[in-house]
């Protein structure tokens, strides 16, 4: 508690120009597996994101056959221009809603509002999206978390951070694990030491604890984001995903390793699932991720990749970890060809 306590005291009183004040009250953010009064999507729709008409089209197929899927179980607010919802709504169902709010991409684990309890309040615990790092154009999707919590009511409680939500994972216990790669770097919050972001994200999300591994910079757009190699199943408990053979000149295989033996070094309780052998999609770029999973209400939405072996591996595994819950396996590869997944794509409202 007294450690806590030191963590509020350093965010009090610090400010964004021209934006809201730091958390003083604590925080809470339940863990993803808690009850959801909803879930959040985005719709890709930026020709500037998208230069070929037709990919976007299956981007789009795609993400509405994640917020289908999702709706079974319960609501979806799907972000869109209100120009675009007659196309839409043709391809959604009854339990997808559509929101008047302007996208230019589909991350909603990055761009979208990070929902936590003050009290028993519900807030934005609000943390700066720059299009990771000023790499895509973000007109919109950087105004995509003040457009919700304007939308529902809600304050917004600045972290004083700049990142995106899916550059760490939490287990609503107290404890985070990130890649320092996402968020100690210059292009999202530069002139901040690692003690004072991890300050503010421990208050951010109402955790006490941060475990951070190096991670890999400047080899994807998002420096190497957690959430497709290491999940919070429960509290100390890690699902990893790790190639069965790793090559030693692969930098991701690398980072991926030495991840894996710090969470290891901590105490966590980690279970290893083998990335996929023989996926749909070859090419080094694709990210083939089981890891980036996303569990709603009394169900667990993830991607299968085209191999027998891993896909029943991985199915089982997220069984065990989350009993009585239905495990469903979507394709999902146009996702892992633009470098994200199920996770990337949803953000949830805690009920």
């Amino acid at each position: 508690m007294r450690r806590r306590a030191l963590l509020q005291s350093l965010a009090a009183g610090l400010t964004l120009p021209g934006h809201m004040s730091m958390a003083q009250p604590t925080l809470y953010l339940p863990p993803e597996e808690a009850s959801h009064a909803a879930t959040l999507m985005m719709w890709p729709a930026s020709r500037r994101v998208y230069r070929d008409a037709t990919f976007l089209r299956m981007v789009q197929d795609t993400i509405a056959e994640v917020a289908n899927t999702i709706a079974a179980f319960e609501p979806v607010y799907l972000l869109a221009h209100p120009d675009l919802h007659s196309v839409i709504r043709p391809q959604v169902s009854a339990g997808v809603t559509l929101w008047d709010i302007p996208t230019e991409d589909l991350w909603a684990r990055d761009a979208g509002p990070l929902m936590a309890f003050q009290g028993d309040d519900l807030v934005v615990s609000h943390i700066a999206f720059n299009g990771w790092g000023g790499k895509q154009v973000h007109a919109k999707d950087g105004q995509i978390a003040a457009r919700v919590a304007q939308r529902m009511g809600l304050p917004r409680v600045a972290s004083g951070v700049v990142g995106e939500a899916g550059g760490l994972d939490h287990d609503g216990h107290g404890t985070l694990i990130a890649h320092e790669s996402s968020w100690i770097i210059a292009n999202r919050n530069p002139g901040l030491s690692r003690a004072e972001i991890e300050a503010r994200l421990l208050a951010a999300y109402g955790a006490d604890r941060m475990i951070w591994a190096p991670g890999l910079a400047g080899e994807d757009i998002t420096d190497y984001h957690i959430d497709s190699l290491a999940r919070f199943t429960g509290p100390g408990r890690v699902l990893i995903n790790l190639p069965d053979d790793p090559d030693p000149r692969d930098p991701f295989h690398r980072a991926a390793s030495d991840t894996h033996d710090i969470l290891a070094a901590v105490g966590l309780d980690l279970t290893v699932i083998p990335e996929p052998n023989r996926r749909r999609v070859r090419h080094a770029d694709f990210v083939a991720s089981y890891a980036n999973y996303y569990a709603c209400n009394g169900a667990i939405i993830a991607a299968q990749f085209g191999d027998p072996d891993t896909d029943a591996i991985a199915a089982e595994t997220l069984a065990r970890h989350y009993p009585g819950r239905e495990v469903i396996m979507l394709n999902v590869d146009n996702l892992g060809e633009i470098g994200g997944g199920i996770h990337c794509a949803t953000q949830q409202i805690p009920a």
